[in-house]
């Protein structure tokens, strides 16, 4: 079970970090795949900065907490996808956006697969490796 969680954990890893790629080599397209266009001018830069970054940071650290085995960067991941998902809800809630079903979904199930993973590492972290 260990195993399976660890290299299922490394699937969204993967794949946020080719994310990240397309926001710099098909700004447009990433943009019209989680439903936006793409800004112009300052916003431009801000939209595909901050997208990119964040699924570069999700993806990285997804596949640092599945290959060395440390839960730090699990729970990271899972703070900055949970996160996400928390944010989008309160958006519909209380800024009349739309409720972006399949995101938060996919944010949530990312979200749970990570703490599980983490749940199931015996390396306690980073503080660990420094001693």
């Amino acid at each position: 079970m260990k195993t399976a969680l660890r290299y299922l954990t490394l699937l969204p890893g993967v794949l946020f970090i080719g994310i990240s790629l397309r926001w710099l080599i098909d700004p447009a397209g990433a943009a019209a795949s989680i439903g936006m266009p793409l800004l112009d001018g300052i916003a431009r830069s801000s939209q595909i900065g901050d997208l990119g970054a964040f699924f570069l940071t999700a993806g990285s650290m997804l596949l640092l907490g599945a290959i060395r085995l440390q839960r730090t960067w699990l729970y990271g991941a899972a703070m900055l996808l949970g996160g996400a998902a928390v944010f989008r809800v309160l958006a519909w809630l209380i800024q009349d956006a739309a409720l972006a079903v399949p995101l938060i979904a996919v944010e949530v199930i990312v979200t749970a697969l990570a703490l599980a993973t983490a749940a199931s590492t015996e390396k306690p972290g980073l503080a660990q490796d420094l001693k």
